[in-house]
C-alpha cells in the first residue's frame, strides 16, 4: 500500500507541474516552420510539456474535417499562430493553430489533361515572404498570399513535358493482372510531390514520377497495391531538381537527375559499400550503342524536400529509381544520377558530389526518405554530417562536405535474397520496392545521439515474364514486383546511434510504417500507424507510452508546437492508398487538459 500511495503522489505532483508550467508560459508561442521543423530537417522539437510522465493525459483537442478524401502525407506548417495545410489534390487550407478554425481555403485548378502519374498526395508547403509556396501534381509551382490564399503567381515548371507513359496495351492479354482483375493505377508522367524549400530568395522544388513506372490496383478499394510492371523500352523522361525566384516564379537554374552524357557512369560490379550487384558488365557495355538516347527516359525523380545547409551553402536531396522501372536491358551503364543521394550548390544548382546507393537498380530502391543533417561524432572527432535512411534497409551517413560515406547502419528491417534477379517462378525478396524505409522522414535527436527510423517489413515476390514473339512485336521480357498476401507484415520503428550506426532499440507494430517520425527533448519518440493511431515511445527505450485514436490511417508526419504556451502535436489523418490503410480526411490535434 505504501508503494502505491507514493505512485499516485508523484502522479499527481507531475500532474500539477505540467498545469504549472502551461500556466507559467502562457503567451509564449513555438512555430513548425518549415518542412522538418528545422534548416536540418531534424524533425525534433525542443518543447518539454509534454513528456514522458504526462503523454498518457494526452486528449483531442480539435480536429479540422478538411472534406476531400486521399492519401494524405502532408507535414502541417506553423508560423505566427496559424497553420498552413496542403490537401490532396493541392487544396490549401490555413487554420487558427490552437482551435484548427479555417480562416481561407485555396481550390487547385489542375489541369485535366495532365493525368496524375502518382496519385493526389502532396507533402507540404513552405511559408516565406508572406506567401505560402506549393508544387502541384500537373507540374506546377504556385504562390498563394499568406493572408487571403489569393495566387500570386503560377508557374508551368515543365512546359506540359509529361514523357512517355507506359501502356499496359503493349502486353495485351498477357498482362499479369490476375485474369483481368486488376486495373491500371498509376504510370510514368510528371508531377511534383515534394515540400518545396525556401532559401536566400529562391524556391527549390523537383519533379517526380517520372520513372514511377506501371501500377496495378486490386479491386478492392482498401487493398495495398496489387503489382509494379518494368517493361524494357523508352517510357518515362528525366528528372529535375530547380530553384524559382519566390518573389515573381521566374527559373533561376536547374539541375538534371540524368546528364545527357556520363549517364553510364562506371559499370560497377557492386555497390559503393561492395555489396555485390548481378550485373553482366560486358553484354551491358555491348548494348549501350544500342541505346544511345536512354537518358532522356532516364527516371531519377526528385521525391525529397532538399536538407540545406546554410553554413556552406550546400542543398541535399535523393534521386527516383531509373526508367524503366526494374527492368535494365534497355538501360545499360549504372543511369547516374538515380538511386542517389546528391549534394548541390544552392544558389547555382552545381553539383558537388553524389553517393550512388543502388547503381543500375533493378528493385526500386530509390533514395526516398528525406535527408537529414547532424553532426557524428567519429573516432573523437566531430564531423558535419548528412544521413538517409534507405530502402535498402540501411541508415547512410555521409561527410556533409565531401560525400566520404561515414558508415552505413545496422540493418533495420529483415532481409532475404537481397539484390536478387527476378525468376519465372518468382524470387521473394525483402525488403523489396516497398522498403526498407520508404519516403517517412526521419527525426534526429542529437542530445541521445540517437535517428529514429519507420521501417517496412513486407516481403514482394520479384517474377519474369516473357511474352512469345508475334507480328506487332519480337520476344518480350518484362518483370513484375507485388507484395506478398501471405507471410509476416509488420512495422518497426528503430533508434539508431547517430555515430556508430548500432541498432539500440526497436519497436514493432502490427502494420508497415509509413509517414514519418517526430521526437522532442522530453524524451518522446511519435509516429502514425495505418490502423488509424498516433502513438508516442520512450525515447530511450521504445516501450509504447500512448495511443491517440483517428478514423484513419495516420500516415502523414506529426509535428508540435505551442500557442499561447500550450503544447500541441498534430498530424493529418487521411490513410494511405498503396498500403491499403483506410483513407479518411481530417486534421487532428491532441494536447493536455487545459489548466
Amino acid at each position: 500500500m505504501r508503494h502505491v500511495f507514493r505512485t499516485t503522489a508523484l502522479a499527481a505532483t507531475l500532474c500539477v507541474a505540467a498545469s504549472l508550467a502551461v500556466a507559467a508560459t502562457a503567451g509564449a508561442d513555438t512555430d513548425w516552420p518549415v518542412f522538418g521543423g528545422n534548416w536540418q530537417h531534424q524533425r525534433h522539437s525542443e518543447l518539454t510539456q509534454i513528456n514522458v510522465h504526462n503523454v498518457n493525459r494526452l486528449e483531442p483537442a480539435w480536429t479540422f474535417d478538411t472534406k476531400v478524401s486521399g492519401s494524405f502525407q502532408a507535414t502541417p506548417i506553423v508560423v505566427g499562430r496559424v497553420m498552413y495545410v496542403s490537401l490532396p489534390f493541392n487544396g490549401v487550407v490555413a487554420l487558427k493553430a490552437d482551435t484548427g478554425e479555417e480562416i481561407w481555403r485555396y481550390i487547385h485548378d489542375r489541369i485535366k489533361s495532365r493525368p496524375m502519374c502518382c496519385g493526389p498526395a502532396n507533402r507540404g508547403v513552405a511559408v516565406e515572404n508572406g506567401l505560402v509556396y506549393m508544387g502541384t501534381v500537373d507540374s506546377r509551382l504556385i504562390a498563394l498570399d499568406a493572408q487571403t490564399g489569393k495566387k500570386v503567381w503560377d508557374v508551368d515548371v515543365t512546359g506540359g513535358e509529361q514523357g512517355v507513359h507506359e501502356d499496359a496495351d503493349t502486353l495485351g492479354k498477357d498482362l499479369n493482372t490476375n485474369g483481368g482483375k486488376m486495373t491500371v493505377a498509376g504510370t510514368s508522367g510528371a508531377g511534383i510531390n515534394m515540400a518545396p524549400m525556401v532559401v536566400d530568395g529562391l524556391v527549390i522544388v523537383g519533379i517526380t514520377g517520372v520513372g514511377y513506372g506501371l501500377h496495378l490496383d486490386k479491386p478492392d478499394p482498401n487493398a495495398p497495391l496489387g503489382e509494379v510492371v518494368g517493361i524494357a523500352g523508352k517510357y518515362g523522361r528525366r528528372g529535375f531538381m530547380a530553384a524559382f525566384d519566390a518573389k515573381t516564379g521566374q527559373q533561376v537554374w536547374k539541375f538534371d537527375t540524368v546528364p545527357a552524357t556520363g549517364w553510364e557512369g562506371h559499370f560497377r560490379k557492386t555497390t559503393p559499400d561492395g555489396v555485390p550487384l548481378p550485373r553482366n558488365i560486358a553484354q551491358e557495355k555491348r548494348e549501350l550503342k544500342k541505346y544511345p538516347d536512354a537518358w532522356e527516359y532516364g527516371g531519377g525523380s526528385a521525391w525529397s524536400t532538399p536538407a540545406i545547409d546554410r553554413e556552406n551553402g550546400l542543398l541535399y536531396f535523393g534521386t527516383g529509381n531509373p526508367s524503366p522501372q526494374m527492368e535494365g536491358s534497355s538501360r545499360p551503364g549504372d543511369n547516374l544520377y538515380t538511386a542517389s543521394l546528391v549534394a548541390l550548390d544552392v544558389h547555382t544548382g552545381k553539383i558537388k558530389w553524389y553517393y550512388q546507393q543502388v547503381p543500375h537498380d533493378q528493385w526500386g530502391y530509390d533514395v526516398a526518405s528525406p535527408p537529414v543533417l547532424f553532426t557524428a561524432n567519429i573516432k573523437g572527432k566531430q564531423v558535419p554530417a548528412v544521413g538517409e535512411a534507405g530502402k535498402t534497409g540501411w541508415f547512410y551517413a555521409h561527410d556533409r562536405i565531401t560525400g566520404k560515406l561515414l558508415y552505413k547502419s545496422d540493418s533495420f528491417v529483415p532481409r532475404k535474397n537481397f539484390f536478387k534477379k527476378p525468376t519465372e517462378a518468382g524470387t521473394l525478396i525483402y525488403p523489396g520496392v516497398i522498403g526498407g524505409s520508404n519516403w517517412s522522414p526521419v527525426s534526429v535527436d542529437e542530445q541521445r545521439r540517437d535517428v529514429f527510423v519507420a521501417g517496412i517489413h513486407w516481403p514482394v515476390r520479384y517474377t519474369l515474364h516473357t511474352l512469345p514473339a508475334n507480328a506487332d512485336h519480337g520476344e518480350l521480357k518484362y518483370s513484375s514486383m507485388a507484395p506478398t498476401d501471405d507471410g509476416e507484415r509488420y512495422g518497426i520503428l528503430s533508434a539508431i546511434n547517430l555515430d556508430t550506426g548500432k541498432l539500440r532499440w526497436q519497436h514493432k507494430v502490427d502494420q508497415p510504417l509509413i509517414g514519418g517520425v517526430l521526437s522532442t527533448a522530453s524524451g518522446l519518440v511519435f509516429t502514425g500507424l495505418g490502423e488509424g493511431k498516433l502513438i508516442a515511445v520512450d525515447a530511450d527505450t521504445g516501450k509504447q507510452l500512448w495511443a491517440g485514436q483517428a478514423d484513419a490511417g495516420v500516415n502523414a508526419p506529426p509535428v508540435t508546437y505551442t500557442v499561447d504556451g500550450r503544447q500541441y502535436v498534430v498530424a493529418a489523418a487521411g490513410g494511405n492508398k498503396l498500403f491499403g490503410y483506410k483513407t479518411g480526411h481530417t486534421i487532428r490535434a491532441w494536447a493536455l487538459p487545459a489548466p
